[in-house]
């Protein structure tokens, strides 16, 4: 132990899928001539994986990763101790072995040459830093969203990937489910007519701020390294209920972790339907409580946290000018004409992480592009982040996708970035 600290079968979604060089979002099947003699990948072909933030969703995407049987888990890092000693038993017992190696500095992780690629749940706060890192290191990477904390850092990630040519996968897992995926198919084969509105459900449009609560004794380094946690997070005391809270450093700890959350999510599908996974919103207005946003080709989007069907959370609705469907985690449908839905195709409620997790390993093996590809993570969050600088001053914005900078708007260009604590940097 190291710890020291240094439908699915669809004509269109299979032609999409594949231009992405993704695989159908059914459970996939390793060829009987693909195995080794003992019914299982030889060595040589598995995906050497390391586990970087192992906390409750960690462990829960480290589980899907761990049900391939073409990639073996090497070695989990986390700040925790207990998070460490977790994830290790989880992979051990899958691996019928020991040998899985405990670190705490994902540094000494990523400098191992038997790691192929890693998955990234961190906290926020790290996972933009910690995936850039990764693609230097020569790794491919699985991160949780939301994957950046600001404009600036969701430019950068992009252009590492492409200029490394590492395989990139944001964890925004319902690019790989049926029933949005069959939404999206509507939306962009005309099914709806021409678009004209999209909603998405952002989560919160409040200021949240991860704050500065009431120091505590820190615990020993082995329990808790408090200084990797926080990486490159501005400062402040060791205090248990910050290192607990889901909300640690969204959105650059400015306004909304739920529009970053959720929004990484739902605002992620708009993008897709409206075939925007290279662009962003033009124009962003807090409007009675809602986020309207509007794009260069006129469809307009709306954040908004009322009026949804009981469809299940992270819900999408899609309008065009002769139709529109709406759809979120239960599977379920609404559509303004049950002809629509004749080729719903598969129902998987819930929204589970496998399919995603499959298509990056497949995406591994062919360096394909994979479905929330590192470009596509990146207006996805760039359309965010610019909602939330409207939020933040209270008022209209015009952002230049092109220029990568809002319009004859000093103040909301400050908000394009902020500063990383040394000695971190992108």
């Amino acid at each position: 132990m190291n710890t020291k600290r240094v439908d699915p079968g669809r004509r269109h979604f299979l032609k999409t899928a594949m231009q992405a060089g993704a695989c159908l979002a059914v459970p996939y099947v390793i060829p009987a001539s693909a195995l080794g003699a003992n019914g299982g990948v030889p060595p040589s072909e598995r995906i050497g994986l390391g586990a970087i933030g192992i906390g409750n969703r960690g462990r829960y995407v480290l589980g899907c990763f761990l049900r391939e049987h073409d990639l073996r888990c090497i070695a989990v890092c986390d700040v925790r101790g207990d998070n460490r000693r977790r994830a290790k038993d989880q992979v051990d017992t899958i691996n019928g072995d020991k040998d899985c190696a405990m670190y705490i500095d994902m540094q000494e992780l990523l400098a191992r040459d038997d790691i192929d690629a890693v998955l990234i749940a961190t906290g926020p706060n790290w996972h933009a830093t910690a995936s850039v890192m990764a693609a230097r290191a020569g790794k491919d990477v699985y991160c949780e969203k939301p994957c950046t904390k600001n404009i600036a850092q969701s430019l950068a990630l992009a252009e590492v990937f492409r200029r490394t040519g590492r395989v990139f996968q944001a964890g925004t897992q319902r690019r790989s489910l049926p029933n949005f995926a069959y939404a999206v198919e509507l939306a962009q084969t005309g099914k709806l007519g021409p678009l004209k509105t999209l909603h998405a459900h952002p989560g919160g449009l409040g200021t949240d701020m991860s704050g500065w609560l009431p120091a505590e004794p820190a615990p020993p380094q082995e329990q808790v390294d408090w200084d990797m946690y926080l990486g490159p997070a501005a400062w402040r005391p060791y205090t248990s209920k910050l290192m607990n809270a889901f909300h640690f450093e969204k959105g650059g700890g400015m306004v909304g972790g739920g529009c970053l959350e959720w929004g990484s999510h739902c605002v992620d599908l708009c993008q897709w339907a409206n075939q925007a996974d290279d662009t962003a919103p033009v124009e962003y207005e807090p409007v009675n409580g809602q986020l309207h946003a509007r794009y260069a080709n006129g469809v307009k989007l709306v954040m908004r946290n009322d009026g949804w069907l009981p469809l299940g959370s992270c819900p999408v609705r899609f309008e065009g000018e002769t139709g529109w469907v709406e759809t979120g985690d239960d599977a379920e449908f609404a559509a303004s004409s049950e002809s629509l839905l004749l080729r719903r195709g598969t129902k998987i409620p819930g929204y589970p992480a496998d399919f995603h997790v499959r298509n990056f390993l497949d995406c591994i093996k062919t360096r394909a592009l994979t479905r929330a590809n590192a470009d596509a993570a990146c207006w996805a969050h760039v359309a965010c982040h610019a909602a939330n600088v409207a939020l933040f001053l209270n008022r209209k914005v015009r952002y230049d996708p092109a220029r990568h900078e809002f319009v004859g708007d000093e103040q909301a260009n400050r908000l394009r970035g902020e500063a990383l604590r040394e000695p971190w940097r992108i």
